[in-house]
């Protein structure tokens, strides 16, 4: 075989075929990605962007139950971003992170509230030991981007209304000897703001 032969025999990555693989691989449960090693086919020319929209070849896909397959076949190897299914990894662009926490449910009070998240391809994950919330705050402005562990190595960005909704449901606690605005949920505690930059 030439390797003009060979080359037609490669097919090149693209959205339907990863759709179609992502639809077969998700039909006993969620895709175990994870277990994966396919070898990797290139990047495709598709991106996250920060409010949660995917864009295929520049163009928003505007179909939810496309984007919420692509979304259970992601993966995040170090700091690369890729889909995967049991025959190939193409690498995708994700602007921050590769979900958006779009709404919560806080339960009970304290240190024995949880809160319940729901993402915008709905999954809901409640914060906790095994799904800790972040806050990143923007060292020039202060603005806080607080994120919570979907799965894996995969976070979702708290929106803005959802993040302020919370703040009334927020505690002061002290952390290594420092005192601490933030939330309790799941029987631990995460630190937004020092309590002192509050004042």
């Amino acid at each position: 075989m030439t390797n003009s032969e060979k080359e037609q025999l490669i097919v090149k990555p693209s959205a339907e075929n990863l759709a179609a693989a992502a639809k077969a691989a998700g039909k006993k449960g969620p895709p175990p990605v994870h277990l994966w090693n396919p070898p990797f086919c290139g990047d495709l020319d598709m991106e996250i962007r920060r409010d949660g929209t995917w864009f295929y070849l520049g163009t928003p896909i505007n179909r939810h139950g496309l984007v919420k397959l692509f979304s259970s076949i992601i993966r995040r190897d170090g700091d690369d971003y890729y889909l995967v299914t049991p025959v190939e990894k193409v690498g995708i662009r994700v602007v921050d992170a590769p979900f958006v926490a779009v709404d919560a449910n806080a339960t009970g009070d304290g240190r024995d509230q949880t809160i319940t998240f729901v993402t915008n391809v709905e999954d809901e994950v409640t914060a906790g030991p095994d799904h800790p919330i972040r806050v990143v705050r923007d060292p020039d402005t202060g603005e806080p981007s607080p994120y919570i562990l979907v799965r894996r190595n995969l976070e979702a960005l708290i929106d803005r209304k959802t993040f302020y909704r919370l703040i009334n449901l927020g505690a002061h606690e002290e952390q290594d000897g420092e005192g601490w605005f933030g939330l309790w949920s799941g029987g631990d505690f995460f630190p937004i703001i020092p309590s002192a930059d509050l004042n």
